[in-house]
């Protein structure tokens, strides 16, 4: 088989029609050669899933105006994009939209992450279909792949980790026979499996993961990241106006990046690749022909200052009651059960009598956490933060960081600043 390259594109880049004919484009380029496309549910339609499911628990009487929605935005996008050709199209869609009534008609899963999964895939997989089905018609030979034959994973719902040896088994039976042949794969990002055939998510914004997982097991040349934005900045766009482009960063400073909130790149992505020296190319689909960022071994110059900004952020003071000090038997305790709840610290602090954690504010895993911690500790949290990290910081960059706002606490180790501040805007 000749050498596989794999492509993401995101949920900006199938937002609409235009989005979806612009992905047919970059698929054109691609001449006689084993491609495997990974496609995100539509612009904003996870967020609308995530409210149904909501409904289903809290708000029944809603859920009929929302399903109805979230039907007419996937078919307006396919009678916009293929007005001639749409009603094989809405007619798979609509075996889709049955299937999901059907889960909406019985009582809610007591396991609410295992009802969540099983709900919001719908997002992917309709997705997929319409894209599949316009590049048909555009006749771009491919295959549609439902990516949890494939994507193996364990039962940890919304955060299913992936069972590698399962998973790589799955590709080379399924997906490689298909890749051989030179045709493109579509498959889903963000979705899986598990043993018992049940779906399973990799977590929020996991369909960069799941191009990760397969270029690993494909042994792929090189994986595309196709986004909204011309690469990695220096910082989000979005929340500054003086940012520039990274031509090329290593690996570990895409980890670092990543570990710290840089939202450009799922967290979990570089490891897969970086055990294989897979690079990556993080490139903007409006813009084909701007060759973005790679993120390879290769070393680079000194890089400028990089700002992530991490917003809805608790901070969690952990005091014993006994004036005892928080050493090892303690912080062992504490640890176990922010494991247990899968919370990522993002930052943290130790004193005499207290241990800090800046966490992002998941309200129900942090009422987990206070409930066990509770009997043994006090425990404040103060919700409404900032986290800012900044690598590579020189002073003018702190300065500019630092002016105007409240400082909870302040921490530096080698190249990284951090700070955790009041949200009082940038």
């Amino acid at each position: 088989m000749e050498s596989v390259e794999v492509y993401k594109f995101g949920g900006a880049s199938v937002k609409d029609a235009a989005a979806i004919r612009n992905v047919a484009d970059r698929l054109r380029d691609v001449k006689d050669q084993p491609l495997v496309v990974v496609i995100s549910a539509m612009g904003k339609t996870t967020n609308a899933l995530e409210v149904l499911i909501d409904a289903h628990y809290n708000h029944p009487a809603d859920l009929p105006a929302l399903f109805n929605n979230l039907q007419a935005f996937h078919n307006d996008i396919v009678e916009s994009l293929m007005p001639e050709q749409s009603k094989e199209l809405l007619i798979d869609l609509h075996d889709l939209w049955v299937e999901l009534n059907w889960i909406l008609e019985e009582d809610p899963h007591p396991d609410y992450n295992y009802h969540y999964d099983q709900i919001i895939v719908f997002g992917e997989l309709a997705s997929t279909k319409i894209v599949s089905a316009y590049l048909k018609a555009q006749g771009i030979v491919h295959e549609w792949m439902d990516a949890r034959s494939f994507m193996i994973t364990d039962s940890d719902y919304r955060e299913a980790r992936i069972l590698w040896e399962q998973t790589s088994e799955a590709v080379n039976k399924m997906v490689k026979p298909v890749l051989a042949q030179n045709k493109i794969v579509i498959t889903q990002g963000f979705i899986g499996s598990t043993v018992y055939l049940e779906s399973s998510t990799l977590g929020r914004e996991g369909s960069d993961y799941t191009a990760a997982v397969l270029a690993h097991c494909l042994d792929a040349t090189s994986v595309t990241f196709w986004k909204d934005v011309p690469g990695i900045m220096t910082g989000d766009p979005r929340q500054f106006e003086e940012v520039t482009l990274l031509k090329e960063i290593t690996y570990r400073e895409a980890l670092e990046m990543t570990y710290y909130g840089a939202k450009v790149i799922h967290q979990k992505t570089i490891k897969p690749l970086q055990n294989k020296n897979i690079p990556l190319y993080v490139r903007s689909f409006d813009q084909p022909t701007h060759p973005g960022t790679k993120i390879s071994t290769s070393t680079t110059a000194q890089l400028p200052p990089i700002v992530v900004v991490e917003n809805n952020q608790v901070l969690i003071q952990i005091a014993t009651r006994d004036f005892s000090f928080v050493a090892e038997g303690q912080l062992s305790e504490i640890f176990a059960l922010v494991s247990s709840l899968r919370i990522k610290v993002n930052s943290m602090r130790n004193t005499a009598m207290s241990f800090l954690l800046c966490v992002r504010n998941e309200t129900d895993k942090l009422e987990k956490l206070r409930i066990g911690l509770a009997e043994r500790y006090d425990v404040k949290m103060e919700a409404g933060l900032q986290l800012i990290t900044i690598r590579h910081a020189d002073q003018a960059m702190l300065d500019k960081m630092h002016k105007g706002k409240t400082i909870i606490f302040e921490e530096r180790f080698g190249d990284t600043d951090q700070f955790i501040v009041k949200s009082e805007g940038l």
